[in-house]
């Protein structure tokens, strides 16, 4: 093994299959997880029943001779640690010292500390996990008021900070739902991100016990509720507001976002293999199933976008009504964009931003198309899809820096209506076409579940040429991604751990049962015969 500095210098996955070749901890089977793509790449040999991988402590971190980033990764990591009695529950935004403004990054923030509690599962260390974890569904249980309006019981906070008093010798967490961040948004995902992490503890650590706790049963029907209630709508997505999720400012994201709904679906399966099967988990578990089978219909039908079906929308009839209508949300064929013919290849394809009525946001955004690979709301025909268009598309959804947010940037007068004239989100910058090292880890996980760890491999050594140079950035501006971003801060966590996930689940695919879902047939309703069937 003399001379192998990284992953990133194995040439295929011949190679790859050889090197993981190792004496390993034994590997229960169990049901959510993806098995197809390990048995395409070969790495896994053992498998005697269906379902998914329980993922042991990593030992293949001790096996190779870590990339010189690593070590400093993982030093920058510790760094960031919240202490709230003691005890870590959590890690900062970003430890950048050498910023005059702090705002709120000296917070630790849901979605945030996702990669950082990941790595932390992957390198054997889950009590942090599993303090953030009773801290944050603790603070869920509090009043949520926001100018004298209560939110809903279930929401989630988007961050909280601890605050030291060293003569009383106090810590006080103060948390925030939205109501100190910009816009004043509730997030939408931080709930979501909170059930898919407890299931990634489960599976990491085969430890049930915390999720059978009374306070994250109850935490989990508090979200459920929030997102599975009734009201006017007619579509199964779920109905969000500008600024709501990573993208947490206004880029014109409103309505029915793709990152939401891959999240969504990501939380409803996630939560149906820890409910528990008394009355009230059979219940919610009834009302997931439904919903799941209809969400995963809307999504493959009409956000899915491939040559073909952007050539059938091309040729859309408008003014249609009734059951037997194509063109089911009235989208007018000239509000497509002169771009999307060009970006579209005949090989490949992708789920757009966003579906209402009259309205397609063709734009590529590459948080929910990953998820939605993780999640198996994608086929696996879809899927593969995905893969190729970055493949073919590799300079605009990739370029010098992994990875673009989303594609193409909004420009122009567009621009000004759109985000309002954010001086932050100008073009190819922040959340208007940056690059965010963060998602890596995603491209990553989704890589590899899909047979493709090159493409993964490709990436991480594009982010090793720059990143700790860097002195890790928030995200990069430019149409390729090569500045550091105007605004961005350095030593930003989820860019370090973001790295550090990508490298451990190349170095160890089983790590990846903790955050896949294979596609589970069994979920679809039973259709029963009709009478008037012949």
């Amino acid at each position: 093994m003399e001379g192998v500095n990284s992953l990133s210098s194995i040439s295929d996955l011949d190679d790859l299959a050889r090197l993981l070749d190792r004496p390993r901890l034994n590997i229960e089977r169990k049901r959510s997880f993806d098995e197809r793509s390990f048995s395409e790449m070969g790495i896994f040999d053992n498998v005697n029943s269906p379902g998914g991988w329980e993922t042991p402590v990593s030992s293949a971190r001790n096996s190779f001779e870590p990339h010189p980033m690593v070590a400093e990764a993982w030093d920058a990591l510790r760094r960031s640690l919240v202490y709230f009695r003691g005890q870590p529950v959590g890690t900062i935004a970003a430890y950048d010292h050498a910023s005059e403004e702090v705002l709120n990054y000296d917070q630790v923030f849901v979605r945030d500390f996702v990669p950082s509690a990941l790595a932390f599962l992957m390198n054997g260390e889950p009590d942090i996990v599993k303090n953030f974890l009773l801290k944050t569904i603790q603070i869920q249980g509090r009043e949520k008021r926001i100018d004298r309006f209560k939110l809903g019981e279930g929401a989630m906070p988007a961050s909280f900070k601890v605050i030291h008093d060293p003569i009383k010798k106090t810590d006080t967490i103060i948390a925030d739902f939205g109501e100190s961040a910009i816009g004043r948004v509730a997030p939408v995902d931080s709930g979501f991100w909170w059930i898919i992490l407890l299931r990634a503890y489960t599976k990491s650590t085969g430890d049930t016990s915390l999720a059978e706790t009374p306070e994250c049963q109850k935490g989990m029907r508090l979200i459920l509720s929030l997102c599975l209630s009734e009201g006017f709508d007619t579509f199964p997505t779920l109905l969000c507001a500008d600024g709501c999720s990573m993208v947490d400012r206004r880029m014109g994201v409103y309505g029915y976002p793709i990152e939401i709904q891959a999240l969504f679906f990501m939380a409803l399966r996630s939560a149906m293999s820890m409910l528990k099967h008394d009355a009230e988990g059979k219940e919610f578990m009834e009302r997931i199933v439904k919903r799941l089978h209809a969400l995963s219909f809307h999504m493959r039908s009409y956000f899915w976008l491939d040559f073909q079906q952007l050539n059938d929308i091309y040729r859309y009839k408008t003014e249609e009504y009734s059951h037997t209508a194509v063109n089911k949300f009235n989208v007018i064929p000239d509000s497509i964009p002169e771009w999307v013919f060009d970006f579209m290849p005949l090989r490949g394809g992708y789920f757009i931003g966003n579906v209402s009525p009259a309205r397609m946001d063709f734009r590529w955004f590459a948080l929910g198309n990953c998820v939605a690979i993780l999640a198996s709301l994608a086929t696996p025909e879809q899927s593969a899809a995905i893969m190729d268009l970055i493949e073919e598309r590799w300079e605009e959804l990739v370029g010098e820096m992994p990875v673009k947010i989303c594609h193409p940037a909004i420009e122009s007068h567009e621009w000004r209506i759109v985000t309002g004239c954010d001086p932050k989100n100008t073009l190819w910058s922040y959340h208007n076409g940056g690059s965010w090292p963060v998602l890596l880890w995603l491209l990553t996980a989704a890589c590899i579940k899909t047979g493709r760890p090159q493409i993964a491999r490709r990436a991480i050594d594009l982010a090793e040429a720059r990143l700790l140079k860097d002195g890790w950035p928030e995200y990069y501006d430019g149409k390729s991604g090569r500045f550091i971003g105007k605004q961005a801060r350095k030593f930003q966590t989820w860019s370090i751990a973001g790295y550090l996930v990508a490298k451990m689940l190349l170095e160890d695919p089983s790590h990846l049962g903790m955050i896949s879902l294979e596609e589970e047939k069994q979920t679809k309703p039973v259709i029963k015969r009709s009478y008037s069937w012949t």
